[in-house]
């Protein structure tokens, strides 16, 4: 069921006419099946493959939780580990895993093939895979207490709002909102309409629309491009990807609030961003501090680089990089980029986005410790174009094609020649300088209009303008893209 279907708001509004008058138990059964009914309006037959990831880790924690025996919590916890990741690597990864072996066979010379078969990949698996997987190692490690009450820990896991897309919760910030029954409060129920309705707008009115755009841009072959076409077709995809999942966010977000639940924010207009480790402290939050947390920092406590790094490295302004941190770095990213999509232009993103930020770590200090206005200006001009560079391989047809676009950045003569339509440069330029400017509107709207009075005939206005907006072109056209992940 897709929030920009008519079906999903006839469900929303019969699920939140019962959900305010109903005890505990009763919410939380209702919570329970409005969520399988959600996702079984996709697939019912997948809906088994979700509720065995829910018993895996339900019964796993469990048994961390009675058990003391090192050996045997590890044991269980390998069982976990690879159920999840098992059950995630065959649906999403087998082809991909076929296809490669397959190929280093015929190098060879070997007659060895593994089959192919026409898997189909289960909506939002890669995000009920980590988001249990991190309730699961949190109750091994002792970070939390783990959840008995099965309907409860199973809402965590299937909550409609997230399900699909994220936001990646954390246990310890959502069962216990899930646990108790919250205050009707109506200024969250206005705030929660506001977040739904702003994120459909960003969703059937601009990334909707950007995509035809986009699809047109990427389907000219590389030799015809200029320079100037392959940045602006790069900002076009990388604003595309932005608006769609933000607007997924916040519709997620939104119906949380709806429910006086609170989910963490996922994205910080992270185009400010003055460094590649900023951009990720501010796009898709949830998942760049779950890598961080149960990927990146436990391979570094593995390898005790604290101890370790006075040894062989890079330094340049007093920064200081070991070699093994760079490996750790490029093993986190490639990981990152394969979790993205089983091919190798989502490898080729993260090892971009490893040696971006491995570049900007030599100069960090100075850039943070640096007044100079001129100084902090570069490096945030310089991170956003490397920023909307990387995602050309996220939308590139293939790894080549991807390549083939980065070379003509170095090998082309052709710096501004015009191969797109006119209005394509003009989108793109609109876009960008609307989008830079728009939080300090906000910040002048906050610190300048103080009555309140005329902060409210404005708000009315832009809220009609964005409703109106939402009704016009309000149909399916494009699912959200990171669906597909």
């Amino acid at each position: 069921m897709l929030f920009n279907s008519f079906t999903f708001f006839v469900f929303l509004i019969i699920f939140i006419s019962g959900y305010w008058f109903l005890n505990r138990k009763i919410r939380l059964y209702l919570i329970f099946s409005s969520s399988l009914a959600f996702y079984g309006f996709w697939r019912v037959d997948f809906l088994f493959l979700i509720l065995l990831s829910v018993l895996i880790n339900y019964f796993s924690s469990l048994f961390f939780e009675k058990t003391q025996s090192k050996s045997k919590r590890k044991i269980v916890l390998l069982f976990s580990l690879l159920s999840n990741f098992g059950l995630l690597a065959f649906f999403k990864y087998y082809y991909f895993i076929s296809e490669n072996i397959n190929f280093i066979f015929k190098i060879i010379g070997s007659e060895m093939n593994i089959p192919y078969y026409n898997i189909i990949l289960p909506l939002g698996i890669s995000f009920y895979t980590f988001q249990s997987v991190s309730y699961t190692i949190d109750v091994f490690n002792k970070n939390i207490k783990a959840e008995k009450e099965f309907i409860l820990f199973s809402n965590y896991v299937i909550f409609f709002p997230q399900l699909i897309a994220g936001p990646i919760l954390r246990a310890k910030e959502i069962i216990w909102q899930l646990s108790e029954r919250p205050k009707f409060k109506i200024e969250k129920m206005y705030e929660g309409i506001k977040r739904i309705v702003f994120g459909l707008f960003l969703k059937v009115v601009i990334a909707d629309h950007l995509a035809p755009i986009v699809e047109q841009c990427f389907l000219v072959d590389s030799k015809y491009l200029s320079i100037v076409d392959i940045f602006t077709m790069s900002y076009l995809f990388g604003f595309q990807i932005y608006f769609d999942f933000s607007a997924y966010s916040h519709i997620a977000i939104g119906l949380a609030m709806l429910m006086g639940i609170h989910f963490p924010e996922n994205f910080n207009f992270p185009y400010h961003s003055k460094s590649p480790k900023e951009f990720w402290t501010r796009w898709h939050i949830t998942l760049s501090s779950w890598v961080r947390d149960y990927v990146y920092l436990p391979m570094m406590n593995y390898k005790n680089l604290n101890n370790s790094e006075g040894g062989i490295g890079l330094s340049i302004y007093k920064n200081s990089i070991s070699f093994n941190s760079i490996i750790i770095l490029l093993i986190t990213w490639m990981l990152m980029g394969i979790w993205h999509g089983a091919h190798w232009k989502f490898v080729a993103w993260g090892f971009c986005h490893a040696l971006i930020i491995t570049f900007y770590r030599l100069f960090d200090g100075m850039i943070n410790l640096s007044r100079n206005r001129l100084i902090v200006f570069a490096s945030w001009f310089f991170t956003l174009q490397l920023v909307m560079l990387s995602w050309i391989p996220f939308r590139a047809e293939s790894s080549l094609h991807a390549f083939q676009l980065w070379g003509r950045l170095i090998n082309n003569d052709n710096w501004f020649g015009l191969g797109f339509k006119e209005n394509t440069y003009l989108i793109a330029f609109f876009i960008t300088l609307t989008y830079l400017i728009y939080p300090y509107l906000v910040i002048s709207w906050n610190n300048y209009i103080k009555n309140s009075l005329i902060k409210n005939i404005i708000e009315f206005l832009c809220l009609f303008f964005i409703v109106t907006m939402v009704l016009i072109f309000f149909k399916v056209i494009n699912q959200f893209i990171y669906f597909q992940f």
